[in-house]
């Protein structure tokens, strides 16, 4: 690890000199949530320079927390996988994070607004299981967002695979979503609900589709656990 040592015998202070380091808890979170090829850790940390993430994987390697691997699916791509100690850091993640949501102000939380990152986890925690079993295409509107980053794409295909698009895919659309960033986070987080802030959000499409948007949104798993503090 490139920071320096505790010099103490504390395993605390041990594992803290792995753990500790900038973005390494939040990289682990991204393990945590399944990604395992470098892009789609990118997008799951994209304020992460790829110079300090190949570093980070680099010494998590090290570490006996990750196992770099060649894919099984495509020639020449590697992938990196949690070892038994890496998904042993599960419960630490999830800790850290219920801590976080119970503690930390919704304000601050807030300040830190990621149309991309929160498109991402939005993508990789839907439900596909309310959606009519054919192909549907969802289009998140940020009306507060400049063009480049304003329309989104979320595609479930019948058998429930996720794909997240930042240009049009070319399919009929279902669903219109018309909203502004802070709103849709604050939903995704569990700060507010979709019933609460309907005067804030405007939608188009299937009834069906909206009547169950509660029950397919993925929210982050963090938000059942409830705020102490405003």
């Amino acid at each position: 690890m490139t920071q320096a040592s505790y010099k103490q015998f504390c395993p605390l202070a041990m594992a803290a000199e792995i753990l500790c380091t900038r973005w390494t808890v939040v990289l682990i979170r991204e393990f945590v949530a399944g990604s395992v090829r470098f892009n789609d850790l990118r997008r799951g940390v994209p304020k992460m320079s790829p110079t300090l993430l190949s570093q980070r994987l680099k010494e998590l390697e090290c570490a006996g927390v990750i196992k770099r691997k060649l894919s099984r699916s495509e020639n020449g791509i590697f992938e990196y996988h949690l070892t038994e100690a890496g998904r042993d850091l599960g419960a630490v993640v999830d800790a850290i994070g219920c801590w976080g949501q119970k503690w930390v102000k919704s304000a601050a939380s807030l300040e830190n607004l990621d149309v991309s990152l929160l498109m991402w986890d939005m993508r990789r925690n839907l439900n596909s299981t309310p959606l009519p079993r054919k192909r549907t295409v969802i289009q998140f509107l940020y009306s507060d967002l400049p063009a480049s980053k304003r329309n989104w794409w979320i595609v479930v295909e019948p058998d429930g695979e996720v794909d997240l698009c930042w240009s049009d895919p070319g399919f009929e659309i279902d669903l219109y979503v018309t909203t502004d960033l802070r709103t849709m986070t604050s939903i995704w987080m569990g700060v507010t609900t979709i019933e609460r802030e309907r005067s804030r959000i405007k939608f188009s499409g299937a009834q069906c589709i909206i009547k169950s948007m509660r029950s397919w949104l993925g929210l982050s798993p963090f938000a059942v656990v409830k705020k102490m503090v405003a």
